[in-house]
């Protein structure tokens, strides 16, 4: 079981930044993807950035050129540096990993959200 942890939300100005950060911790085997999800009401989730086990990263076409994906060298945390806000940011941001088990069982675990408000 992984458990994540976000932080780093709050309000901000639209042109502001804001960085989250996502620590993971538990029993694993190894990550592989890792990801930034976010979710605004009556709306289903979307893909905001994601980072590979290697370091490949990729981004919504929404917030590239905008937001940075990146980890520690341990590799169980992540942050997403998110600059020029827009009001259309504003959503709760979930933190989400794809891990490996002994056995070759992989699993997902989802954090708890953190709120983002982007005010005009």
């Amino acid at each position: 079981q992984v458990q994540l942890v976000e932080s780093g939300g709050g309000l901000v100005q639209a042109g502001g930044s804001l960085r989250l950060s996502c620590a993971a911790s538990g029993t694993f085997f190894r990550f592989d993807n890792m990801a930034w999800y976010r979710q605004t009401p009556g709306k289903e989730r979307e893909l905001a950035a994601s980072i590979t086990s290697g370091g490949v990263t990729n981004y919504a076409d929404s917030v590239k050129g905008r937001f940075t994906m990146s980890r520690d060298s341990g590799k169980t945390t992540v942050y997403l540096q998110m600059n020029s806000l827009k009001p259309e940011d504003t959503a709760v941001y979930y933190c989400n990993v794809k891990y490996w088990k002994t056995g070759g069982i992989y699993s997902y675990s989802w954090g708890q959200g953190t709120q983002v408000t982007v005010s005009s």
